[in-house]
């Protein structure tokens, strides 16, 4: 099993941890049935609908 040679300094785990403020906010589309914001590729939470079929009850 892999294990660090070298103690990782301060900077490098300041720099490790600091990626997470660089990832963008997921992008939002509008949901053709309800027009209501929601994640792409998911069901819509607020209709249930998902490609113009329900499937989540409301």
């Amino acid at each position: 099993m892999g294990v660090p040679k070298r103690r990782q300094s301060h900077t490098r785990k300041s720099m490790r941890r600091s990626e997470w403020r660089k990832i963008d906010q997921p992008g939002l589309v509008v949901c053709p049935q309800c027009k209501e914001l929601k994640l792409p590729h998911r069901a819509c939470l607020n209709c249930g609908y998902y490609k113009g079929k329900a499937v989540l009850p409301v």
